[in-house]
């Protein structure tokens, strides 16, 4: 059985309290449909890409650029199907399958299966400070694991934490450990109603360091929940800030509605082509589309990356 421990420490009770107050305000300043959905897509795309910084493209790949745009592409399709009606409503084993096949497709020939070999943390003096389950145990673990989330009774923020820290200290994947694991806490939360606090991951990538730290204390996971509730605290607080004062909200609603549908598509695919714009429009002449594109990028909704036919374009930070 998984014998993994924790204290509810006084500043974990207050930390549940403040990211509890936190996602009912979101609701009091954007209860309108169309805002909550803005929210997401923007909250989805960051998650995206800041988790993909956590985890850096191996050097051995022969185009980082190529596969670091795939990873973030895979990525928002993976935060997305957490978010659509076609998730399920509990975590299970068939959930983790397809979100590691969602977040690693075109980047491993092991995607979906456990991983077949050992797996352990080496410091630079080379000695194993981390031995991960041998991978013969891992059907066993992995069933235990779902059985262990499932039964667990804390506050879903706490209970997200317990859910990736158990579920990256199994290590059940050859690669990817790390994005299914955040996936994991995302999928968590969005089934709780905690779906307005999203973008951990932002300040996961701008805090490594206590990050790793905190998933290196054995089977204990409170440093961990200490560590993952301050990141819903602290990038809750600065995603409100920013909801309250939208800065580009009634622009928005003033674009045409193809330009609307435009831009739409770009903050779901990050860094997406021309080619790949225009075959969602096939009945646009693809010189208003590139002249909705200009506009776009005039209007500081979109940026254009590079000069040439291989230029790619995202949506401007916001």
């Amino acid at each position: 059985m998984l014998d993994f421990t924790w204290k509810i420490t006084p500043d974990i009770s207050r930390l549940v309290n403040e990211v509890s107050a936190l996602n009912l305000l979101f609701t009091k300043y954007y209860p309108q449909p169309e805002n909550i959905a803005s929210l997401l897509r923007r909250s989805i795309l960051k998650s995206a890409v800041f988790s993909a910084r956590i985890e850096n493209i191996p050097a051995r790949l022969e185009d980082p650029q190529v596969h670091r745009q795939l990873e973030v592409q895979n990525l928002v399709t993976a935060y997305n199907f957490i978010f659509s009606s076609h998730a399920p409503q509990k975590l299970s084993l068939s959930l983790i399958r397809r979100l590691h096949r969602l977040a690693l497709k075109g980047l491993s020939a092991h995607v979906g299966i456990w991983r077949q070999e050992p797996w352990a943390i080496f410091n630079s003096a080379g000695i194993a400070i981390y031995l991960a389950p041998a991978h013969f145990n891992l059907p066993r673990l992995m069933d235990e694991y779902i059985s262990f989330t499932r039964s667990l009774k804390e506050p879903p923020p706490i209970t997200a934490a317990i859910a990736q820290f158990a579920f990256e200290k199994i290590h059940p994947l050859a690669d990817g450990n790390g994005r299914v694991g955040r996936l994991i806490s995302a999928f968590v939360l969005a089934k709780s109603d905690f779906s307005h606090i999203l973008e951990f991951e932002e300040y996961t990538d701008t805090h490594r360091p206590l990050y790793y730290q905190a998933l290196e204390s054995g089977k204990n996971c409170t440093g961990f929940i200490e560590f993952f509730l301050t990141s819903l605290v602290e990038t809750a607080k600065m995603s409100l800030e920013t909801l309250k004062q939208p800065p580009s909200l009634s622009l928005q609603s003033k674009l045409l509605p193809r330009r609307q549908e435009l831009l739409a598509i770009i903050r779901d695919h990050p860094l997406c082509s021309f080619d790949f714009l225009s075959r969602r429009f096939p009945a646009v002449n693809p010189k208003t589309l590139h002249y909705d594109l200009l506009q776009l990028q005039k209007a500081g909704l979109v940026v254009k990356h590079g000069v040439s036919r291989a230029s790619v374009y995202s949506s401007a930070p916001s």
